[in-house]
């Protein structure tokens, strides 16, 4: 953090030069520079030296390349702390719907030493993790060796996905935990924090028959650590929002709650109060959503157990086969769930997504799926549907609003846990140069629930760690300037 700092009262200093003895390696010239901190939002000329915003001004800037950007808005680099493709492929789709910054942080990722490595300069975005609470609990159940063997050689050679180590550790998420192989979960957990992992992935949602005691002390070890504990709930309901806010009240142990909207259902409303109220008494809790109407997962977890139906309020016909597109039947369902794949869920009303997206605080992250052509399309469309949707054509939340939520609140949220991201989700002297320019007039997600996957519409230009990897709207091959984001307590 130190070295950070220097940096930081180095790159300021560049304003005590004439702007005539400057040349910047890119300058961003007459765009509408909006930063959500400082409430900044004028037509401005930005220049970039290395990986960092060196000016921003009115007066004119030379540059070793200048780049017209007169009625575009220049933003923060768009920051989505949920998403679950692992590669490239998913991550082009990322950068064309804004994205400098993609975390894996719901779930988790096994193995993060083995993961991070394998990403280094490979990256087209800046990427990271969580530690994997499911996997480090697998490690501390598992008996067979091969299988934690063929999981690491699996993250060494980057055929790991979620679907596959889901397939492989399932067989244990029912299954008790004594008093000792809880003390191995947690141990593992200080493991994989201390390999980079950016707090701790808990989706009990997965596991939905743990018993409370074992998830409330890997809540109390977060709590003494301040460790940020990332949760999708135990079920979708009201009452999951409650037990994870009570943990989290009764351990001081930071918590964020992923995809409110799919979670809280009609209670969004409900499920808010509590998340304002909890702050409101000095409780670091936060929260997130996406702007569809449409959750997507596994058919053979959890969510489907017997009851689902009742728990979730919809039948077979709402299901989607992300395979084919088809909608299920009682047969189809019972066929794809004993071959297992991804499945479209449609749960939720619009108004319950207009409320969450208003909400103050709440932040937009895209639960975005691995690749497949016929993927849910937050994949591909989340940032730039809230800005042409919500913003532009529905007006239910103002343009520096919907920024700040996808930029400067995930930074925030995160600065304590990696103090990296405290120049991040700015535009900043001094910040890192992960720049988002777009339209705002035709700024609109393209992928849909019928047609699949594809790139959005109105993201012109995409700057990471002062790096073009979208530059009018095509993306820019041979680079890969992404770099990893650690949490606190890597060694």
């Amino acid at each position: 953090m130190k070295k950070l700092l220097v940096f930081l009262s180095l790159a300021i200093s560049f304003q005590a030069f004439t702007q005539s003895s400057i040349v910047y390696d890119v300058v961003l010239s007459g765009g509408r520079v909006i930063d959500p901190e400082t409430k900044l939002d004028a037509i401005r000329n930005v220049g970039i030296i290395n990986h960092r915003i060196a000016q921003i001004t009115s007066e004119p800037l030379k540059g070793k390349e200048v780049i017209n950007v007169s009625g575009l808005v220049v933003a923060p680099g768009f920051i989505d702390l949920h998403v679950h493709g692992r590669t490239n492929v998913e991550q082009e789709y990322q950068l064309h719907d804004g994205i400098t910054t993609a975390l894996e942080l719901e779930w988790g990722i096994e193995n993060l030493k083995e993961w991070y490595a394998l990403r280094q300069s490979k990256a087209l975005i800046n990427y990271g993790a969580s530690v994997s609470w499911p996997y480090e609990r697998f490690k501390a159940l598992n008996q067979d060796e091969k299988l934690l063997k063929d999981l690491l050689e699996a993250s060494r050679k980057g055929e790991s996905n979620l679907g596959n180590v889901q397939d492989k550790t399932r067989h244990t998420y029912t299954l008790p935990v004594d008093p000792n192989q809880q003390q191995r979960v947690l141990e593992n957990i200080k493991t994989s924090l201390a390999e980079g992992g950016i707090g701790i992935g808990v989706p009990i949602g997965y596991l939905p028959k743990t018993n409370p005691d074992e998830m409330y002390r890997v809540f109390q070890f977060a709590g003494q650590i301040n460790a940020l504990v990332f949760s999708h709930v135990r079920n979708p309901d009201i009452i999951s929002i409650q037990e994870v806010i009570a943990d989290a009240v009764l351990t001081n142990a930071p918590l964020h709650i992923v995809h409110i909207n799919s979670m809280s259902l009609g209670n969004i409303h409900l499920s808010l109060d509590m998340v304002d109220t909890a702050k409101d008494k000095g409780f670091d809790i936060t929260t997130e959503l996406y702007p569809y109407t449409a959750a997507s997962t596994a058919l053979q977890s959890a969510m489907f157990d017997e009851g689902w139906q009742q728990r979730l309020g919809i039948s077979y016909g709402d299901l989607q086969w992300v395979a084919t597109g088809e909608r299920l039947t009682r047969e189809t369902f019972e066929t794809y769930r004993k071959t297992g794949g991804a499945v479209i869920i449609h749960l939720m009303k619009p108004e319950w997504i207009k409320v969450g997206i208003s909400a103050s605080g709440v932040m937009i992250a895209s639960d975005g799926m691995g690749y497949s052509k016929l993927a849910h399309p937050r994949t591909a469309g989340t940032f730039s549907r809230v800005l042409g949707k919500y913003v532009r054509e529905d007006k239910v939340l103002d343009l520096t609003t919907a920024i700040e939520k996808m930029t400067l609140l995930p930074a925030k949220r995160l600065e304590s846990i990696s103090p990296m991201m405290r120049f991040k989700g700015r535009i900043q002297v001094g910040a890192d140069a992960d720049i988002t320019v777009f339209n705002p007039n035709i700024v609109i997600d393209k992928a849909t629930f019928e047609s699949g996957l594809e790139f959005s519409n109105g993201i012109e230009f995409v700057i990471v760690n002062g790096i073009f990897v979208l530059k009018n709207g095509k993306t820019v091959s041979g680079v890969a300037p992404g770099l990893p984001v650690y949490g606190k307590f890597k060694k």
